[in-house]
């Protein structure tokens, strides 16, 4: 049997008979590309912990909202609420969540008011590297393997990621992707206005001096405009497979 197989069992027939994941899968790539979902569901399939990286972020972002601060509050201050913050990840692919202080901010962390500031708190040096710390520890601590999604896992986080996957599509695409996601958790959607936001996020996002977003150079580009999530999740099964990092 080839290595997909050995990974999936036999998929015609309905079921699903996986291996459990040792070492890194780092993901990475811009909003709206198909990140988070694909990344959970490989983690749960393979028996391996969940780090979203991004939650993160806005976790903290979230943390300096309440303190006061804006986007365009001295670096000064941003850092030192971003730095006294204290988070929790719940590493459970099937039920993934950020504490605030023990709070469970996960619902909250998505809102327009954190989305708008996210990109400038995580552009601060002093809170990139406090994160990417502690985003070390959660790997270190995963007792089999870990999927771990963001913007810099496989460039900065985990450098020796023994699979690098860098998913990307089309502005366009991604912003409907986020308009169908807002609309479904009941958040507002405005297809004109989500696209700027893409554009702007994207932006920020591959100009900051500190971990600027792009592909490793050992990364696997995947482009999933027009892939459905089964196709994209069957990709990484092979790819993992092939690694030989399913045991």
């Amino acid at each position: 049997m080839g290595g997909l197989a050995r990974v999936c069992g036999i998929l015609r027939e309905g079921w699903v008979m996986a291996g459990v994941l040792h070492g890194v899968v780092a993901m990475d790539g811009p909003s709206g590309t198909g990140k988070s979902t694909v990344s959970r569901r490989l983690a749960r399939e393979l028996g391996a912990a969940y780090l979203d990286t991004g939650a993160m972020y806005r976790a903290v972002t979230l943390a300096c909202l309440r303190a006061g601060l804006t986007a365009e509050s001295p670096a000064a201050e941003i850092s030192r609420a971003a730095l006294a913050a204290e988070l929790h990840s719940v590493t459970d692919p099937s039920a993934p969540k950020i504490l605030l202080a023990g709070e469970d901010v996960e619902a909250e962390i998505r809102g327009e008011a954190v989305t708008r500031a996210v990109s400038a708190v995580s552009a601060v040096p002093e809170v990139r590297d406090a994160l990417v710390a502690r985003q070390r520890a959660y790997i270190d601590q995963a007792r089999a393997g870990i999927v771990v999604e963001g913007r810099d896992i496989g460039s900065v986080v985990a450098p020796d990621a023994k699979l690098k996957v860098y998913l990307t599509a089309s502005e366009e695409v991604r912003a409907a992707r986020r308009n169908r996601q807002d609309a479904k958790a009941g958040r507002s959607a405005d297809a004109a206005a989500t696209l700027a936001d893409v554009q702007r996020r994207d932006r920020l996002d591959s100009t900051r001096k500190t971990s600027p977003l792009h592909a490793a150079a050992d990364a696997l580009v995947l482009d999933t405009d027009e892939m459905s999530v089964d196709a994209v999740h069957t990709e990484l099964l092979r790819l993992v497979a092939d690694r030989g990092m399913v045991s």
